[in-house]
């Protein structure tokens, strides 16, 4: 056997040495170079549309972005997050319409009682042209993009207290927290309750103490935040098919390319097209379970809610900012 080392030899393993190097370098540098997408969010991770993104989201823009979500208020509190992808500190939230009629009361619209049907409405309401006007405001104005509609729930009034509520005279006195905006607060008053501004994260314990009577939440995020522990009952207002907006940077989204941008779409649709028909399953079934847990549930006088909230978004504020005829095309659709 030839134990002596040629000059070909020794070109040929620098070679090759040189090839794996280079692959090496490569991947660190296409690892370097993905998007990290820090989402924060109030909600858990057990919440439907944490399970969507986790499972859906990431693993499909896992090839050239990665995806850093961080629940339960950890990275930025309830009502900041806009703000924080404005200003380039975040990438991602999931916003609510009563966040944004913040900084556009035109929102507002979508914050009013009784105004989405239900979770196919939402989606129908969202992708018609009618939106875009809103869109491109968002984008322009704040530097977000409004990726798709992500279905939270029907939203039921849930009590610490004994008292049957049958309409929106008996919540008279209620302390019912709603998150901290005007358009949230509102929607308390409307349905005939005093509402207390308060961040998602406090609710559990001020249930427990009576700093407030109740809460709203559809079932879902009831069980998931554990609230049926320290509450007694669930009425079932169905009064607000509510949503949530997954949001992007925009800096962050015209970063991508064309390819890109059409993969990340497509990932946020389908997760909230996986979230929505869980969170619609999970309505379905948690009736059952709250029953077990010992709560009592019962459907109030519906149309008095429905008659009393609408009147008061139409004699209110909320409706002059809403574009002419705009609640009209939405009932259209």
């Amino acid at each position: 056997m030839n134990k002596h080392v040629t000059r070909r030899g020794l070109l040929a393993a620098a070679t090759a040495l040189a090839v794996s190097m280079a692959a090496l370098g490569s991947g660190e540098a296409l690892a370097a170079d993905k998007v990290k997408l820090r989402l924060s969010s109030v909600n858990s991770e057990t919440d439907q549309r944490a399970v969507a993104l986790l499972e859906k989201f990431g693993p499909a823009i896992a090839e050239f972005a990665e995806f850093e979500p961080h629940w339960n208020g950890a990275l930025f509190k309830q009502g900041t997050e806009l703000e924080a992808i404005a200003r380039g500190n975040l990438e991602m939230s999931i916003a609510s319409a009563q966040e944004l009629a913040v900084f556009f009361p035109e929102f507002s619209i979508f914050t009013a009682g009784y105004v989405h049907r239900d979770a196919a409405h939402q989606v129908a309401v969202f992708n018609n042209e009618l939106m875009e006007p809103f869109k491109k405001k968002v984008e322009d104005e704040l530097g977000v993009k409004l990726l798709t509609v992500m279905y939270l729930g029907r939203r039921q009034v849930n009590l610490r207290t004994d008292q049957e509520v049958k309409t929106p005279e008996d919540l008279a006195g209620v302390k019912l927290r709603m998150p901290g905006t005007d358009a949230w607060q509102f929607l308390g008053k409307a349905l005939g309750a005093s509402p207390v501004p308060m961040a998602f994260t406090e609710v559990y314990t001020a249930l427990q103490t009576g700093a407030v009577d109740g809460q709203d939440n559809p079932l879902p995020t009831v069980v998931d935040a554990k609230f049926y522990e320290v509450t007694k009952q669930i009425v079932l207002t169905s009064h607000l098919v509510d949503l949530n907006y997954l949001a992007l940077s925009k800096k962050v989204w015209e970063s991508l390319t064309p390819d890109q941008q059409a993969t990340l779409q497509k990932a946020a649709d389908e997760a909230a097209e996986f979230g929505r028909q869980n969170q619609l399953k999970k309505e379905e079934e948690l009736v059952s379970f709250l029953k077990e847990k010992g709560l009592r549930i019962y459907e109030p006088d519906l149309g008095a809610f429905r008659s009393r909230v609408q009147k008061m978004y139409q004699d209110s504020d909320f409706a002059k900012d809403w574009p002419a005829g705009l609640i009209d095309k939405i009932n259209a659709l």
